[in-house]
């Protein structure tokens, strides 16, 4: 048998298909699912503005994200530009906030997945289901990419139609009067949405976190990011317009799940059964990605000896950072006991919204001649991130403090105490 040699490259596995269902398997999931309900609750029907307002962030964090794709198509993401364009420690930072938000992002879609399945299996403890799940993923990432990008490309697509049969199906039951009204928290509530709604919109810079196993980084990156963010923004416009229309804002809001509640009004158990397989689809293409982009998280910074250089080597057989898959799965499976959605959503966007502050002004820092877009891009997207989070809740603020001083900590004793060896 071999042994694990940390030099092994990474192997050009993803085109533009696979690296934009990478995206679309990121954004639509959970968001889609289940904080469509939650967003209800705090914006009425006028959520629809929600949507677009997030959006619109995401556009300018998306375009600072793919200059830098472009400029620095290597393995990390965010923690790789801001390492090399601000300072180790916002590189640090960076790469540390992403694991700690989508560790949880991981186990609440792993409840998600279940608390779906029980309703069609309900013999079965959620808890079981949820381990059950995170294990199949973790081991379907373990055996390698090429295996995990072509199942991603079957959720994604499976997943799209059944969301299309939802807004075909439901767009004949609709009713224009559960719109009104339509602000019933006026602007600070549509505002409150659209910072709970941009969760579903963190996952548009995940290919970026794989840049070494994309094919042409240069131009697949960006175009994938954009195709992605324009396709999942349309699918959420049409699903949260066809729900409002279907039962009302206050329906969605005491559901937690709302699309397949939303169908219920119509009578058809076959939809209301199809829309629940879809959540399962959905949550599960999310947890495959998500899996993914934190191992290669870890990689990369186990590679600049930023975590423990174990997590940097690859699996002989199946080209995989197999340890840092595993270190990921323990995670999230001791997460899985602390998931609350409310406060996962609300502490997961707040932790994302820090890690695109730091694209942004690491955009910013780009040299001209590496720019793709003019250089107030990054400042709009770095003020509308902190904008953003003005709107979250204290607690999540709170939590994301403490995992952002966790992370801090850990920076300066490995710096004195140069731990980063196995």
């Amino acid at each position: 048998m071999q042994s694990d040699v940390p030099g092994n490259k990474l192997k050009r596995e993803i085109g533009l298909f696979g690296a934009t269902a990478l995206g679309i398997g990121a954004i639509i999931g959970s968001g889609i699912f289940i904080v469509t309900g939650i967003v209800a609750g705090v914006a009425g029907p006028a959520m629809i503005i929600s949507v677009i307002i997030a959006s619109i962030i995401a556009i300018f964090s998306a375009m600072s994200v793919a200059e830098l794709g472009a400029y620095l198509p290597e393995e990390g993401g965010t923690y790789v530009y801001a390492q090399k364009l601000i300072s180790p420690f916002a590189g640090f930072i960076a790469g540390w906030i992403w694991i700690f938000s989508n560790i949880f992002v991981g186990a609440a879609v792993s409840l998600g997945f279940a608390h779906y399945f029980v309703t069609i299996f309900p013999a079965i403890p959620v808890k079981v289901i949820a381990l059950g799940i995170c294990l199949i993923f973790l081991f379907i990432n373990y055996i390698g990419l090429k295996e995990s990008v072509m199942f991603n490309n079957i959720l994604v697509s499976l997943k799209v139609l059944i969301i299309l049969f939802f807004v075909a199906f439901g767009l004949g039951f609709f009713h224009p009067g559960n719109f009104s009204p339509f602000t019933p928290d006026g602007s600070m509530g549509i505002l409150s949405g659209a910072a709970l709604i941009f969760f579903a919109y963190t996952g548009f810079a995940r290919v970026t976190i794989m840049a070494e196993e994309v094919k042409d980084p240069t131009k697949t990156i960006p175009h994938s990011i954009f195709l992605a963010l324009g396709i999942s923004t349309v699918i959420y416009l049409l699903v949260n317009i066809v729900a409002v229309g279907l039962v009302g804002a206050p329906a969605l809001a005491k559901s937690g799940s709302p699309l397949a509640d939303a169908l219920s009004m119509t009578g058809s158990s076959g939809a209301v059964l199809l829309i629940s397989a879809g959540a399962m689809i959905a949550t599960a293409s999310v947890l495959l990605t998500t899996i993914m982009g934190i191992s290669r998280i870890v990689f990369s910074m186990a590679r600049s000896q930023d975590l423990p250089s174990l997590f940097e080597r690859i699996h002989p057989r199946f080209s995989t950072p197999h340890y840092a898959i595993a270190i990921t799965g323990a995670g999230m499976i001791a997460a899985l006991l602390l998931a609350d959605l409310a406060l996962v959503v609300a502490v997961s966007t707040f932790a994302m919204l820090i890690y695109y502050l730091i694209a942004n002004i690491a955009a910013f820092r780009l040299h001209r001649e590496h720019r793709l877009y003019p250089s107030w891009v990054p400042v709009i997207g770095a003020l509308s991130c902190i904008g953003l989070i003005a709107f979250l809740s204290p607690n999540s603020w709170i939590i994301g403090c403490i995992g952002l001083l966790i992370g801090g900590v850990w920076f300066v004793f490995r710096k004195r105490f140069g731990v980063s060896s196995p």
